[in-house]
């Protein structure tokens, strides 16, 4: 398996760089590293505790998110054009330097 980097800012702005393994979700990779994410349903898309907000470089390298996750982050907080739920999102080595950073009550 290929190795991808992801850069993660936690819900106080301190950058993370982690290293993911293509086809694991971001959440996984986040919630493996201890940061604190809730990710409560383990990336079933039944909550939205894994909320993220994708930098704007990084939007158009991801698929658009499907209807039952927009339905999803309703649930979320603070939701804007760059929210997506991080269990959501698949990694691929096209990812390799992926930013993302944890939005509000994603803690646990």
């Amino acid at each position: 398996m290929e190795s991808v980097n992801i850069h993660v800012y936690d819900q106080q702005g301190t950058l993370h760089i982690l290293e993911g393994v293509a086809g694991w979700r971001v959440m996984e990779v986040i919630r493996d590293y201890g940061l604190p994410i809730k990710a409560e349903c383990g990336g079933a898309c039944s909550c939205a505790t894994c909320h993220v907000y994708v930098d704007d470089a990084w939007m158009h390298a991801l698929p658009p998110p499907h209807e039952e996750e927009s339905e999803r982050l309703d649930d979320a907080f603070d939701v804007n054009e760059y929210s997506r739920l991080s269990c959501q999102i698949i990694l691929t080595p096209s990812m390799n330097g992926l930013i993302v950073r944890l939005a509000a009550g994603t803690e646990p």
